[in-house]
């Protein structure tokens, strides 16, 4: 049986054919994806930007370059390469999830509303997509909606816990401490680390 080729001898082989044949695209996505998962995300930067100078449809390269200024913080450059790859691929609907967890953190709040919608007109079984979804109804103080949109949500996917987690917030801002404790208690139970705060505010109301 072969062996199984390990990352280095990958990125060798990506770099001597890309030596060979330098406008290769597929080649120098592959050799970012490897860097990429390597944490060597300065040299995957380049790497996904030559393989999308090299082929004018390379909406997946965004994709990555978009995770990896996540890393580094720059969510300016999120946003800026998931547009990319939502321009080339107007139905990819992880970059729209993508784009609405960004503005999230941005506060850009409606911004966040229209794009995690989209994602879940386009694919509607992406959980974070809900999720976030949720957290931009209560950035933006409709409380409604968050209930709305958590329910919906834990009924699709009802062991997320970080979906019960968001809708024992949400029931928390709606003053019904009952359901938020049932909420965070099934949250718990599946695994998630609640906030030591959230935990202690719910105690009283136990």
């Amino acid at each position: 049986m072969k062996e199984p080729q390990g990352a280095e001898d990958f990125i060798a082989d990506q770099k001597k054919m890309l030596s060979e044949n330098p406008e290769c695209a597929s080649s120098s996505y592959n050799l970012g994806v490897a860097l990429m998962e390597q944490g060597r995300l300065d040299e995957a930067i380049k790497a996904f930007n030559d393989a999308i100078g090299d082929s004018g449809r390379m909406f997946e390269g965004y994709v990555n370059l978009g995770y990896i200024y996540f890393k580094k913080g720059d969510l300016e450059r999120v946003v800026e390469s998931n547009q990319r790859a939502i321009e080339i691929e107007p139905r990819y609907a992880r970059g729209y999830a993508n784009l609405g967890f960004a503005y999230l953190q941005m506060s850009r709040t409606d911004e966040a509303i229209e794009a995690l919608k989209k994602a879940i007109e386009l694919n509607p079984d992406i959980v974070q997509a809900w999720s976030n979804l949720v957290n931009a109804y209560l950035q933006k103080g409709d409380v409604k909606k968050a209930i709305e949109t958590g329910e919906k949500l834990i009924e699709m996917a009802p062991d997320f816990a970080l979906g019960h987690n968001n809708l024992a917030s949400a029931y928390y801002n709606n003053d019904d401490y009952k359901k938020a404790i049932e909420h965070l208690d099934k949250a718990v139970s599946l695994g998630f680390e609640a906030h030591p705060e959230f935990l202690k505010v719910l105690e009283t109301y136990r």
